[in-house]
């Protein structure tokens, strides 16, 4: 399964989630068995009774940023869009930025919030490949507050063309984030509730926590034929020695380690291809695909992906190229929803 096409599927656009579930915690489950090949169709307000105590699941603290930006060009008037992306430096920030025409360094965006009032602009200092520019804020101030005045909830494309609405400001944020620097919400962590994690603990079940700051580049198609060919993008994360002493407590006890969401498994696979779970911090570009040895995780609760996508192949390898297609096909004959405000498969 070396060819992106090998993961490819056809999706009717209805299954496509536009909105979460009425209640949060009420999506479906995919109960996914690599051992006997079984697919179970249940609801995650099972998975406590799923999982065994002794097990611990492992969560993304990360907390999604305003990143969608909004506004008009100074000079010419018209309508601008961009993405931040990530500080660079004491009071410069790196953006994905779309326009018609062409900026030059030294313009001036006024960005505008959700309500179109004018808050601050941005000065554009630095072109870089790929549509990325250098900008420079004209007020001072810490990233998360100014992006608070101008920045709307960066919903991807496919849910609502990329439009928020104001509940989506809580929607799309796991009950457990903390740590602001995400432009994409880990949506595994969407099913939780804090009943669902009261539930988890009470079974004995551990609760743990990594940090992976999901950027851009996540939810990006892979553009190329051959895997082996695909630049993989970098995302920060940090695993701390508390966590890693836990989690190695797990495994010792016998319990299983079960990642909530791909962006999870990046940190703690990253880990332990250095050699053991142990404190990190830093940059992953890991790329998981066919031939991956996992050291880190025994179960995986993830959410249905794009074709073609980085994740797609990451949870084929994880679970087995044909029971993965098997568990896709079914999906869509049952009309599970899909994508990030979609339902949610568990890779036992």
């Amino acid at each position: 399964m070396s060819k992106i096409d090998n993961y490819d599927y056809e999706l009717p656009k209805n299954l496509i989630a536009q909105y979460p579930s009425e209640n949060r915690g009420q999506s479906r489950l995919l109960v996914v068995d690599r051992k006997t090949g079984t697919l179970t169709d249940t609801v995650i307000r099972e998975l406590p009774n799923i999982l065994n105590p002794l097990d611990s699941i492992v969560i993304n603290d990360t907390k999604v940023i305003p990143a969608r930006l909004r506004g008009t060009r100074m000079i010419t008037g018209g309508k601008w869009e961009g993405l931040f992306i990530e500080v660079q430096g004491a009071d410069h920030w790196r953006i994905l930025s779309k326009t018609r025409g062409k900026i030059q360094p030294g313009e001036y965006v006024e960005l505008r919030d959700r309500w179109n009032s004018a808050q601050f602009r941005l000065r554009f200092i630095e072109k870089l490949d790929g549509g990325f520019w250098i900008v420079c804020p004209n007020v001072q101030g810490n990233f998360v507050d100014l992006l608070e005045k101008a920045g709307q909830v960066p919903l991807p494309p496919y849910i609502r063309g990329g439009v928020m609405t104001p509940e989506d400001l809580e929607n799309y944020q796991t009950v457990y984030a903390s740590r602001p620097g995400a432009v994409a919400a880990p949506t595994a962590g969407l099913h939780f509730t804090k009943d669902l994690l009261g539930k988890i603990k009470s079974r004995n079940i551990g609760i743990e926590k990594i940090t992976l700051h999901v950027g851009i580049g996540t939810f990006r198609p892979i553009a190329v034929e051959n895997l082996a060919d695909h630049s993989m993008h970098s995302e920060w994360g940090q695993l701390t020695k508390s966590t890693a002493e836990k989690l190695a407590e797990t495994k010792l006890a016998g319990g299983r380690i079960c990642s909530i969401g791909t962006t999870t498994v990046r940190v703690l696979e990253t880990c332990a291809s250095l050699g053991s779970l142990s404190a990190w911090e830093g940059m992953t570009d890991l790329f998981i695909k066919p031939g991956f040895e996992f050291k880190a995780i025994d179960a995986l609760l993830t959410n249905f992906h794009l074709p073609k996508s980085s994740l797609l192949v990451l949870v084929s390898t994880f679970g087995g190229d044909e029971l993965i297609q098997e568990a896709y096909r079914k999906a869509i004959e049952w009309k599970y929803r899909f994508y990030s405000y979609g339902d949610a498969m568990l890779i036992i």
